[in-house]
């Protein structure tokens, strides 16, 4: 598949978003450093023996002064601990407001170096490459970065846009099987939410993208970032439609937190929030049981839990009540009301949570 390049279109602030194979060994065209200017990338253990060289290789081919820290992997480790020892080392390096961090790794990885960079003299520029697929469709398009809390999930952070995303498809070969599904359960939620058609085609390519098909992967990266750009394009700060694209976020973040970070991985969790909350649609909005069904059956087949774990009711109260999108101590969820088509629900009577998780 030829390279393509998405905009994130926010203004001064828009950014593009590379997609194709072999993209590291090119990062010095792509990701828009200055001539000569520093970078940080900022990795862990488990990437960097796979997907460092050619990156660091790359940029210092075009004469920029490259320093690694390498982090923690896991989501277990998406906390302060890990950010204040990143930021430790950001002050001993000596960067400054001229220095790029650049994210090499997953979600957590993208989230912690981002947050850093937020927040590290008011303000680093910033890329990420992202090297699993949840990243690459989800968490390095948009902006949000953070850390984790042991009250709940990525309840401290802030909004601060890269200024360039690289996705290199060759680094899913990598990535074990696991891990995979997990993407692919953020892929299957961009169809949901916003595009039937691309339902549909997941529908009748979900083997290939298990089977690691290169050009599916790409086809189906390339659309989830699409329709995420979109949306954030729209409402950078989550005030209204970008909510949307935390359908089965909300039970999910219950999961995660409720099992202890890292035991569900995020697309896990997120899978099957989304039966969850298809299923709550079903009683709320009416949504038909058989488009239910093909969502249980896609994620079924892309590998993805469909079922959650035993949590006691009150805790799956507790922990919806503390989720990011309460405003005015109203819980408000991502339903659907047909797939592809997905509202903001914010009168859901606690009943009706009861008879679905209880």
């Amino acid at each position: 598949m030829t390279p393509q390049t998405l905009t994130v279109a926010l203004g001064a602030r828009s950014y593009p978003i590379h997609v194709g194979s072999g993209l590291l060994r090119a990062a010095a065209s792509l990701v828009g450093l200055a001539p000569g200017a520093r970078a940080i990338i900022v990795t862990n253990p488990t990437v960097a023996p796979l997907h460092l060289a050619p990156l660091r290789d790359a940029l210092a081919a075009q004469g920029h002064p490259i320093d690694v820290v390498l982090v923690p992997d896991g989501e277990a480790h998406k906390n302060a601990s890990t950010l204040d020892a990143l930021l430790t080392r950001l002050l001993e390096l000596r960067a400054d407001r001229a220095t790029t961090v650049v994210a090499l790794g997953g979600g957590v990885v993208g989230d912690v170096a981002g947050f850093a960079a937020a927040i590290y003299q008011r303000g680093v520029p910033f890329v990420q490459v992202p090297t699993t697929l949840l990243a690459q469709v989800d968490s390095s398009v948009g902006g949000k970065t953070g850390i984790n809390h042991p009250l709940g999930k990525n309840m401290i952070g802030a909004f601060y846009q890269p200024s360039a995303v690289l996705i290199d498809t060759d680094c899913l070969q990598t990535l074990p099987p696991r891990e995979l599904a997990a993407g692919l359960a953020e892929v299957v939620k961009h169809g949901a939410i916003h595009d039937v058609g691309f339902f549909d085609w997941l529908e009748r390519n979900v083997d290939a993208l298990a089977a690691r098909d290169g050009e599916a992967l790409a086809h189906a990266i390339v659309e989830s970032c699409r329709i995420k750009a979109d949306v954030v394009a729209g409402d950078e700060r989550e005030t209204g439609a970008r909510a949307l694209l935390n359908f089965g976020h909300t039970f999910g973040h219950a999961i995660e937190t409720a099992m202890g970070y890292g035991t569900w991985l995020h697309g896990e969790a997120v899978g099957t929030g989304m039966v969850l909350a298809a299923r709550l649609s079903e009683r709320v909005l009416g949504l038909a049981p058989q488009d239910t069904a093909r969502l249980v059956e896609i994620l079924r087949r892309a590998q993805v839990p469909v079922d959650p774990p035993a949590i006691p009711i009150e805790r799956w109260l507790a922990l919806m009540r503390r989720d990011k999108k309460v405003m005015a101590g109203q819980l408000r969820l991502i339903l659907l009301e047909a797939l592809g088509r997905a509202r903001i629900v914010t009168d859901v009577p606690e009943a009706e949570l009861v008879a679905l998780l209880g």
